[in-house]
């Protein structure tokens, strides 16, 4: 997707999930680099700020021409920040795990003594993920199917999830493209396959599917 003045966005802004540093996505952002693009790490507090203390900190962040690769809480934030400032200039977003529908593993842990605090000020927007996509970016996401994760314990997952997040909550009305690879949730973070498709979005605006396969699954990359 080009910049209004017909340049091909480059720049793209990392966003970490729930309870992760800054750091985690560093890999991610040399993948990008490697690629051509210009990746630039937000770090914010997930605990302490949530949405409406990180929210005008990002905002400014997506003020320029920008694309967006954000791993599980991260996605939400940035879906639910452009769903509030739907003239934000950013071209397309992928979503690593990112509980768009809202997460069973994170009300489970809500409901426990000590989970409400573990989960702070992320707790609701976690627990109700986002409302059905409709702006302008194009939105993928890359879910995963391999389940080594604590969220099992946490949350009755129906049908496959990567462990924390289960693949029938990342699937937002809206998206303009959905893949699903043999991925823990945290394992996506440091994955070939999963960068080369958060890659092949970023530039087209698809993921790459295997040929006469399974549309929403994909292990070509």
């Amino acid at each position: 997707m080009d910049a209004a003045g017909g340049a091909p966005v480059t720049r793209v802004l990392l966003l970490h999930g729930l309870w992760m540093p800054r750091a985690s996505m560093r890999w991610m952002a040399g993948q990008l680099r490697r690629a051509g693009f210009q990746p630039q790490l937000f770090g914010y507090a997930s605990v302490t700020e949530g949405l409406r203390g990180t929210l005008p900190a990002l905002r400014a962040r997506l003020s320029e021409p920008t694309h967006v690769l954000a791993h599980s809480l991260g996605g939400v934030m940035a879906v639910q920040t452009l769903q509030r400032s739907p003239e934000l200039p950013v071209g397309r977003i992928v979503c690593l795990g990112s509980p768009l529908c809202g997460s069973a593993a994170a009300e489970g842990l809500a409901s426990r003594p000590l989970g409400r605090r573990a989960l702070g000020r992320s707790a609701r927007l976690l627990s109700r993920g986002c409302k059905p996509w409709k702006g302008p970016a194009e939105l993928g996401v890359v879910a995963g199917d391999s389940p080594l994760g604590f969220g099992q314990a946490l949350g009755r997952f129906t049908g496959p999830s990567d462990g924390t997040v289960a693949v029938a909550e990342t699937r937002l009305e809206g998206l303009a493209d959905h893949i699903v690879l043999p991925l823990s949730h945290s394992g996506m973070l440091f994955s070939a396959r999963a960068a080369a498709q958060a890659i092949e979005f970023l530039r087209h605006g698809r993921f790459r599917h295997p040929a006469g396969g399974n549309p929403g699954r994909g292990d070509s990359l």
